[in-house]
């Protein structure tokens, strides 16, 4: 017999997939969207869920969202667009993350849901703040006018400011809470991955040819699910804000993980230290490596204490998450090492 029933929004993205699985495996029944339902049948064969409900809605049209959230008990919005490279125009991400946000909380208070749980992201907690920075708590919140703001920290911030305004005026009835990762690694459900893998991935094919000043916390995508599905139903969460994050690591520190576990895989992982001035150069040619170079140099550590002691939450070593991502790429193919 159900539980009862769950929509997942974006179910093709990384975090999504996890928590469908982790929903589906404890009894839930799951209801999944996504833009383009020609893509339902690889999205169902990734998750290894062949009878995956999907439907087709859009973060910028209300079409197909009141169908969506009928009958069902809780949402769990994970939509939101994730750049592979920094938009010419801020509001290419800004626009749909924050309506996207608010057709979710409208539709499902409507439809009398009972509780939201929105996938936020540490960007709306870690920027624009003044030097020395603090170990970031969930009371902390970026300054979206700040320089330190690039798009999709804007689209973070803004999203999840927009829906809590919402809630606090339109949402009596139903709950809401955010979960805020740090940079999410973990396996890989397919060849689609996350862009937030590519640090790994370049690091093992040998395409970064040193070690940048870069660093972020780090947590693993089924912790995040697990997370996700915890506050669904835990009492007494509405308004509540979660950091999902371990330890801040620097690309050093993650590279001597992969070359002290993997060996002969990680061979092509670099060893030395990257000067700024090069990142700087090399991201004149990938837009993926100029999205990060304003993180040169940069700490931003943050702490899951809330999350460990409200919920119980626990998660797995930073790396176990690093060589299991490393793995899975090799696995599919991602990377030769």
């Amino acid at each position: 017999m159900s539980k009862g029933k769950v929509l997942v929004t974006g179910a093709s993205g990384y975090i999504a997939g996890f928590i469908v699985q982790q929903l589906v495996a404890e009894g839930w029944t799951v209801r999944g969207t996504i833009r383009n339902l020609a893509k339902a049948d690889a999205v169902r064969k990734s998750l290894g869920l062949p009878d995956l409900e999907l439907l087709a809605v859009d973060l910028t049209s209300d079409k197909g969202w009141a169908e969506a959230v009928a009958g069902m008990d809780y949402v769990q919005h994970i939509a939101s667009p994730i750049p592979t490279a920094e938009p010419r125009d801020p509001e290419e991400l800004i626009r749909p993350a924050r309506e996207g946000a608010l057709r979710a909380l409208k539709f499902a208070h409507a439809a009398g849901v009972k509780r939201l749980v929105m996938t936020s992201s540490m960007a709306a907690i870690a920027y624009g703040h003044p030097d020395p920075r603090p170990v970031f708590t969930e009371a902390n919140w970026t300054n979206a006018d700040s320089p330190d703001a690039y798009a999709y920290i804007k689209s973070k911030t803004v999203a999840e400011r927009a829906a809590r305004d919402w809630m606090a005026a339109n949402g009596a009835g139903m709950e809401f809470v955010t979960i805020n990762p740090a940079a999410v690694l973990g396996p890989v459900l397919g060849g689609d991955f996350s862009p937030s893998l590519e640090v790994i991935k370049k690091l093992m094919d040998g395409s970064l040819p040193g070690l940048p000043r870069l660093g972020f916390g780090v947590v693993d995508v089924r912790d995040v699910a697990d997370l996700h599905v915890r506050v669904m139903t835990a009492p007494d969460m509405d308004g509540e804000r979660f950091i999902a994050s371990g330890k801040f690591l620097w690309m050093r520190d993650i590279a001597d993980i992969l070359k002290l576990r993997l060996g002969a895989q990680a061979k092509k992982v670099p060893t030395r230290g990257l000067p700024d001035f090069l990142l700087k150069l090399s991201a004149m040619f990938d837009p993926t490596v100029r999205m990060v170079t304003p993180e040169l140099g940069k700490v931003r550590e943050c702490s899951s204490a809330h999350a460990k002691a409200v919920l119980g939450w626990v998660p797995r070593p930073e790396e176990e998450t690093i060589v299991d991502t490393a793995r899975s790429l090799l696995a599919h193919g991602l990377v030769k090492a």
